[in-house]
Formats: structure tokens, C-alpha cells, sequence
């Protein structure tokens, strides 16, 4: 019977995986507090879709790795629907083009790495702390 559990899964408990602790991004005035936060750890801003599916497969992607403690780096979710007033001045602010999904890591006050669509994965994050 062991041979399918690979096919259908295995009845042994998985590890849950933590939550990702979000901090919800809804205002132009967080970026401030972000650049100030930054110069103590670095920050990740996921600009995130609610109506692309790239969008929530990327999610997903995120969700299902993302293994980074919140003392090592804040990550902030930006839903650029509701919010386009932000993802407009993260664009200006960090010099980074607007894209969606994105991820974009804040150290120092500056953007030090932006990717968007296949390229946002949690490896990339790690190179960062």
C-alpha cells in the first residue's frame, strides 16, 4: 500500500505551516513607517491582484513556503485593487515599474529587489535577511 500513498497522499499528519504574519498595506502613510522600519530589517511588499489568476497562483506559492520568521523580515500585503493609490507611490517612491503579482524587498529605505509573476518565490526572500 505504501507505493500509492505518494500517488494519493499518506494518512501520516503533515506539520502545519505557520501562518504568514500580513500586514495589511491600505495607506500611503505606512510607507513612511516602512522605510523607517526597514533600516532595521528588511521589509517585503506582495502587490497581489484579487481578480488574476497569476496573481493567486502565486499566492498559493507563497502561502505554502513562506518559512521566514517576523523578527528577521515584516512582509506586507498590498491588494493594488482596492489600494491603487499605494501601488502608484511604491512605484514612485521605490523607482520600481508596476507589476502584478509583485514582490518587492525594502532595506535601508530603498527597493533591493523586485520581481513579479514566476520570479516571486520565498528563496528569492531569503537572500535579503
Amino acid at each position: 500500500m505504501g507505493i500509492f500513498n505518494g500517488l494519493f497522499g499518506s494518512k501520516e499528519p503533515k506539520e502545519p505551516k505557520p501562518e504568514i504574519p500580513w500586514q495589511p498595506l491600505t495607506t500611503v502613510s505606512q510607507l513612511d513607517k516602512i522605510v523607517e522600519d526597514s533600516k532595521a530589517k528588511p521589509i517585503a511588499i506582495y502587490k497581489h491582484s484579487t481578480t488574476c489568476g497569476i496573481s493567486r497562483m502565486v499566492l498559493r506559492q507563497i502561502e505554502s513556503t513562506y518559512d521566514i520568521d517576523a523578527n528577521q523580515m515584516d512582509i506586507y500585503y498590498l491588494d493594488l485593487k482596492t489600494y491603487r493609490e499605494v501601488s502608484n507611490e511604491i512605484a514612485a517612491r521605490f523607482q520600481v515599474i508596476h507589476q502584478s503579482p509583485q514582490m518587492i524587498v525594502i532595506k535601508n529605505g530603498t527597493a533591493v529587489y523586485d520581481d513579479s509573476h514566476g520570479g516571486v518565490n520565498v528563496p528569492a526572500l531569503h537572500k535579503y535577511l
